[in-house]
């Protein structure tokens, strides 16, 4: 499941700790992103990850090898793989952590140590998905809105299709302009070329939504018998994040009007 990612310096901002979680829906583990403007003394790490002291050890280790110290801690979603360490990091650094609905905003602008974020609500992945902009280094935090390799779920019923398409038009629009050019993902190797990836992103939803109603129109009564069609060369444990997947799109259809059903 994994792919030689191994985490690093990936920007003059932005260093990957990379948690010892690999996994079917982990890829090669979580991406713990510890930020800092060169030569400060102060730094924000965004998704600390899940509660594994051997981890949290690393990213402290990064933070005092850069001469920083933690001053904020965000989240870019509240699943665990992310998120479940925050309030023992929050402990062990003393800073405060914040994430949609709790101190964040879609718009938001933050200053860490001369380090400038801001916040770009990206819902779907999960109804409180954010990305991060790292505006000097032209690269966004997308936490699983896109990641490094393969594609992401929407994690039904919180998440929701139509902000999911939103969400990558927004990130397109960005990436067209040339505010990102480099993606810093949750899960998985740094996208160098952000456009592409956003591009084959939405193609690939666009592509998978032609496949549900192709399997609809062709008999398939529930969920269950849409991912045994669509989704036939998935491994088996990925099925379950599938099956979240397309009840997401068969919602999104029967919204539009397209799912050729009145129920």
């Amino acid at each position: 499941m994994t792919g030689g990612w191994q985490g690093g310096p990936v920007t003059p901002r932005a260093t990957c700790v990379l948690a010892g979680n690999p996994g079917p829906m982990t890829l090669d583990g979580t991406n713990t992103w510890v930020l800092s403007e060169p030569g400060s003394n102060g730094c924000a790490v965004v998704d600390p990850g899940p509660l594994d002291e051997a981890h949290l050890r690393r990213v402290l280790d990064v933070v005092a090898a850069r001469g920083t110290r933690v001053e904020l801690v965000l989240l870019t979603h509240h699943h665990l793989d992310h998120a479940e360490s925050a309030a023992h990091f929050a402990e062990l650094t003393g800073a405060p952590v914040r994430a949609l609905g709790d101190g964040l905003a879609d718009r938001d602008r933050l200053e860490v140590g001369g380090l400038e974020l801001s916040v770009v609500a990206t819902p779907g992945h999960t109804a409180d998905s954010l990305s991060f902009l790292l505006p000097e280094d032209n690269a966004l935090l997308t936490g699983d809105t896109v990641l490094g390799r393969g594609t992401t779920v929407v994690s039904h019923p919180e998440g929701r299709l139509a902000a999911y398409l939103d969400s990558l038009e927004r990130i397109a629009a960005m990436t067209n302009s040339g505010q990102v050019e480099t993606i810093l993902p949750g899960h998985g190797p740094t996208v160098q070329h952000a456009a592409q990836a956003v591009w084959y992103y939405l193609e690939h939803r666009r592509e998978r939504l032609g496949q549900v109603r192709a399997a609809l129109a062709d008999g398939a009564s529930d969920a269950d018998a849409v991912v045994a069609r669509v989704y036939a060369d998935v491994p088996e444990e990925l099925r379950p994040a599938a099956r979240l997947s397309v009840l997401a799109q068969l919602d999104y259809l029967r919204a539009k009007g397209l799912s050729g059903r009145s129920s």
